[in-house]
């Protein structure tokens, strides 16, 4: 196989990309949820019951599947019966992990699933296991799925919500080795067991159970989890985020950066491929048929917050840079689509790698929403075999490919085909060769690249990066000579 040559196998599939693996987090942290989310029915902001219509508009273009709520690390010092009922009466809390500020719980369990109803999106519900008891975890989803006579079902009805919500998706702890707890997972494993037999299904409500997983590359973490209570859960979730510098004394800025931390991000992101690989070993031994999927429910770029706003907020510029990590961190799900079922990129609005950023009434959308909004194609596609031969580039140590690629068929036939162009600085000509597709073929094409690696959409330039035509391209039958620019996310769409 010559070099710069991909090989897209458009008769060989793989499996499905489940939809979910393009999955979102929104975590009561910041302005994530108030000002983001959520600005109440009394703002002058447009919105439709509290919750704003701009946001609403634009997430519904890049088709969320699931949302996870409410956290996080605040989701094991979150009680959900303190964010139910008339809102002036709810309890207030002091929101200790991000910020030290008080939480009203105006933005409860009825208000997320009418967000989700909104949406079109299934909730991904995070019970608390660090803070709470097993009666709390097993009466939310009494309270939110029972269609029958209880006092959480009555409770739910007096709340004016009379047909239960379906939810699927029920984490049972998080980071319960960190916040959630410091616990030691012969600890958690014991607890998981105990707190997900009372997480029960009522009716038709089946619960996909996932158990609170490893920090990195914790292998332990995933040995003993999968070895004391893989039998009891339907999935097991893996936190990785991105980070150029250092996570305790300094993680990089968000857009002052160098070629040579350019680079090692790039080096960062392509370690998540490392780590599904090893964790999957270990899964393996234990579930050889992969049932339990590999849930990576929280994944993105961390930087330093943003100067002059709230370090406790997680505040942070996005640019290019987020937009490859964004597109080769979905290419590697994609292509390791036998096991891993759901990812959840960190977070929705105003935290950490966000898809939307909000000032007042004012809003502008990320680079990094702009590679969801071009890579909702792969969603529930068949995988195609791909083989990969490219260019190596070097800088301050790191080695990494060039290009980043995954390629799927929709259930029309049509092949999508993503390509990354990691390079900050020299662009990439490859030769793409299509086998099992019939003549003649036509190609369209779209990219999402800028002149600067720093390069972003501010309040006063919002349409900075976006989107645009492709063509740089040549058809010869079944190959394409394709010249991809640095710093570059392209969507191929072929049709034959």
């Amino acid at each position: 196989m010559e070099n710069n040559q991909v090989i897209i196998n458009t008769d060989i599939e793989e499996g499905t990309i489940n939809k979910n693996i393009y999955g979102h987090f929104a975590e009561h942290l910041g302005r994530g949820i108030y000002e983001g989310i959520w600005v109440g029915e009394d703002s002058p902001i447009p919105n439709t019951n509290g919750i704003r219509n701009d946001i609403v508009e634009a997430l519904k273009n890049i088709s969320i599947p699931v949302i996870r709520w409410p956290g996080g690390c605040f989701a094991d010092e979150y009680h959900w019966k303190d964010g139910i009922g008339p809102r002036e009466g709810r309890k207030r809390m002091v929101n200790t992990h991000w910020g030290g500020l008080v939480e009203n719980n105006h933005f409860g369990t009825h208000e997320f699933m009418m967000l989700c109803d909104m949406l079109g999106t299934e909730p991904y519900i995070c019970g608390n296991v660090g803070s709470g008891t097993v009666q709390e975890m097993s009466e939310w989803v009494e309270y939110m799925t029972f269609d029958g006579e209880s006092p959480m079902v009555n409770w739910r009805q007096e709340n004016g919500r009379q047909e239960p919500w379906k939810v699927k998706y029920f984490g049972v702890g998080n980071e319960n080795w960190g916040c959630g707890g410091n616990m030691r997972p012969e600890y958690y494993a014991d607890l998981y067991r105990r707190y997900q037999t009372y997480v029960r299904n009522y009716g038709d409500n089946k619960l996909y159970k996932i158990a609170g997983g490893a920090n990195v590359d914790d292998y332990n973490w995933t040995e003993v989890l999968m070895r004391e209570a893989g039998h009891l859960m339907d999935g097991l979730s893996i936190h990785y985020y991105t980070i150029p510098g250092d996570f305790w004394t300094g993680k990089g800025s968000a857009t002052d950066f160098t070629e040579d931390e350019w680079t090692i991000t790039m080096q960062r992101v392509l370690h998540t491929e490392e780590l599904i690989k090893n964790h999957s070993i270990i899964m393996d031994k234990y579930d050889p048929d992969k049932r339990v999927g590999m849930i990576i429910d929280e994944w993105g770029t961390w930087f330093d917050a943003e100067p002059g706003t709230n370090p406790g907020f997680l505040y942070q510029q996005n640019t290019i840079r987020d937009a490859l990590v964004a597109g080769v961190s979905l290419n590697i799900f994609n292509n390791h689509c036998d096991r891993v079922q759901m990812a959840n990129i960190a977070q929705t609005v105003n935290v950490l790698q966000a898809m939307i950023l909000t000032d007042g009434a004012k809003m502008i959308l990320t680079p990094t929403y702009h590679v969801f909004e071009m890579y909702k194609v792969h969603q529930d596609a068949k995988k195609l075999a791909v083989e990969i031969n490219v260019d190596s580039i070097t800088s301050g140590g790191a080695v990494i490919p060039q290009v980043s690629v995954s390629a799927s068929k929709d259930k029309d036939g049509k092949v999508h085909i993503s390509l990354c162009n990691l390079d900050n600085h020299a662009d990439a000509t490859i030769t793409l060769n299509l086998r099992g597709i019939v003549d003649p073929i036509h190609v369209a094409g779209r990219i999402l690249t800028s002149e600067q690696m720093d390069a972003r959409n501010t309040f006063e330039a919002p349409n900075t990066v976006e989107p645009t035509a492709f063509t740089g391209f040549t058809v010869d039958g079944h190959n394409l000579r394709i010249s991809l620019p640095s710093k570059s996310v392209t969507m191929l769409a072929i049709e034959s």
